[in-house]
């Protein structure tokens, strides 16, 4: 088991799929955590540690950079550092090129992408060497999607702001590592599996949805002294859906 003792973990999306199955294995893990949603997670937060003690829940919009900064203050208040920062909020609408309005496109990038700037910016300047962040990508930044141009656009981008913060926190011993996840079972995609899912299985070659804890295993490692010396990568955690070298 990964042993992140001591180490703290500040993590948006914390109420979702995902973000809930990267807060549990990493509780488990040993780390302190600072979970946030546009509403406090203070259930999930009480289910891993119900005194308290090493785990914070919060309110942020990572759409707002005060919001953001406010976080990371907070983390630094609670438990004075920054070791490991994972900005998971995201959102996944549907739209067309045709049907998509400014405010659609704006709002997907707002959170997907300028969120995840925003959130690491704010964290950064609290974090030392041996520090890592682990940004969450898709498949669709990758290989695009239909009907999601905005959100794939968003992915794409998060896909080079993880790659250019590892050339530029690299000399202070800080890492930063994407992961990519593919068809993972959460509500957040209940929508486009309903539409379009056994075609998308059945492109799979492992032949089913990953779930988020395999997401959140993929994260581990990333945040984890294993992954020491990789940076600047994309994991991808997608079944051979989208197979990349």
């Amino acid at each position: 088991m990964i042993d992140l003792s001591g180490r703290v973990l500040v993590l948006t999306g914390a109420a979702g799929g995902i973000g809930a199955a990267i807060a549990r294995l990493f509780r488990r893990a040993g780390a302190r955590l600072v979970l946030s949603d546009r509403a406090a997670p203070e259930d999930l937060a009480r289910s891993l540690d119900p005194d308290g003690t090493d785990v914070v829940a919060t309110a942020c919009d990572v759409t707002s950079s005060r919001e953001a900064d406010s976080l990371a203050e907070q983390a630094v208040a609670r438990f004075g550092r920054i070791d490991i920062v994972v900005p998971a909020a995201g959102i996944f609408p549907d739209a067309t090129l045709e049907e998509m309005t400014d405010d659609a496109w704006a709002s997907c990038l707002a959170v997907n992408l300028d969120g995840t700037m925003r959130v690491c910016r704010a964290a950064v300047p609290h974090m030392r060497r041996g520090g890592a962040i682990v940004t969450i990508a898709s498949v669709a930044g990758h290989r695009g999607s239909r009907g999601h141009a905005h959100y794939a656009a968003a992915k794409g981008g998060v896909l080079a702001f993880t790659r250019s913060l590892a050339a530029e926190l690299a000399p202070r011993g800080i890492r930063a590592n994407a992961v990519s996840p593919g068809l993972i079972d959460t509500p957040m995609i209940a929508g486009l599996m309903q539409e379009r899912g056994p075609g998308l299985v059945a492109q799979t070659p492992l032949g089913r949805m990953g779930t988020p804890e395999e997401v959140a295993g993929a994260v581990l490692f990333l945040a984890s002294d294993l992954a020491g010396f990789v940076t600047g990568e994309a994991l991808h955690v997608n079944g051979g859906l989208y197979i990349h070298s």
